[in-house]
């Protein structure tokens, strides 16, 4: 009689924790609470919400003209917010690092430089003259092949890892800002005053002309990214537990970073620098999504990319009355947060 309660007593003690070891935090993150379909849903439920306001609530004057602003407004910030949060969470995967980003890897610098350089060798008027639909691709292209051919070689070369990555991204940048700096310096007061306009993030003065093409290289890269989601799970797992399931690792690497390239390049060249709203948004839905899967994260990072850009421009319009002041609370918030995250991580 005396053994039998210590024997009911002990049993139970075991079973509850095989289940607690077997099932990953991420997963057991994504079960508690609402389901990561009703999380997507909400969160697509606010942006809707977020966007009818900004389109038809305060219109004053005339109608036709104030939608038609606002429609090409929404639509520059639909491509930033797909471009910088979709490109910043594959970024992410390919690196194994939710530190980096497109943009904290020199992204934005190359632009800048670009910019920069037309303005010392053209001066203050080229940007009057050369505006349309060939400058915005071959600032597009030219980004792209830069940009894809450094990383590709710091992932695949002999000496390819993390360090290094960071080392050269890091110091190219700063290169390219000094650069950029310096040249900035020799440019007259009028010139400079041009290239400042042209250096922060302009949601407000998006040319519509470009929206289609933008629209067009979302949807195509979006597409891609979508058939590609399960791979992308893959390659969280590691180069070589990647290529042990059949995945082409070099092969995907490069697609992704040509796919990275084309859109943060699009979004810089559209809608101008944001350096860390990629990285915010992207932090943002690792958290909501409460899993490490594309299928979940990649929409819910532009829905919240999407509703942060436009409910932000509604607050700024019609609260402080500063439409041209977001994308620089974006920025001074995002690094911030940016530094939060690196210090209270201790590593990259």
């Amino acid at each position: 009689m005396s053994e039998t309660p210590a024997t009911a007593t002990e049993a139970p003690q075991s079973p509850p924790s095989a289940p607690a070891a077997q099932t990953p935090p991420a997963e057991a993150g994504a079960r508690r609470g609402l389901s990561v379909g009703a999380r997507i849903g909400g969160t697509a439920a606010l942006t809707a919400a977020a966007v009818v306001c900004f389109l038809f609530l305060f219109v004053q004057g005339s109608f036709d003209f104030a939608i038609e602003r606002r429609l090409t407004m929404l639509g520059a910030m639909v491509v930033a917010a797909f471009a910088q949060a979709v490109g910043t969470v594959v970024f992410q995967t390919i690196t194994h690092n939710r530190i980096l980003t497109p943009s904290v890897m020199g992204f934005d610098s190359v632009y800048t430089l670009m910019q920069t350089l037309m303005v010392f060798v053209f001066g203050g008027s080229v940007f009057a003259t050369t505006d349309g639909l060939p400058k915005l691709i071959t600032q597009t292209l030219l980004m792209v092949a830069f940009t894809t051919l450094l990383f590709r070689w710091l992932f695949s070369g002999s000496h390819a890892s993390m360090q290094v990555l960071l080392l050269v991204g890091v110091a190219l940048g700063l290169a390219f800002t000094s650069l950029s700096l310096f040249l900035q310096r020799l440019l007259s007061p009028a010139e400079y005053d041009v290239l400042s306009a042209r250096l922060f993030g302009r949601l407000s003065s998006a040319e519509a002309s470009y929206l289609p093409l933008a629209g067009a290289v979302c949807l195509v890269a979006g597409t891609i990214l979508w058939r590609r989601r399960h791979r992308l799970d893959t390659l969280l797992l590691g180069r070589d537990a990647a290529t042990n399931l059949g995945i082409d690792h070099k092969r995907e690497m490069t697609l992704m970073l040509v796919v990275i390239a084309v859109l943060v390049s699009l979004s810089t060249a559209l809608a101008g620098p944001m350096t860390f709203f990629g990285f915010v948004t992207a932090l943002l839905a690792y958290q909501m999504a409460g899993t490490h899967r594309h299928s979940a994260v990649m929409p819910l990072a532009f829905l919240i990319g999407l509703f942060t850009l436009v409910a932000g421009q509604f607050v700024m319009e019609h609260v402080f009355y500063a439409s041209g002041m977001l994308t620089v609370v974006i920025e001074f918030l995002g690094g911030a947060v940016f530094l939060v995250r690196l210090l209270r991580k201790g590593t990259l």
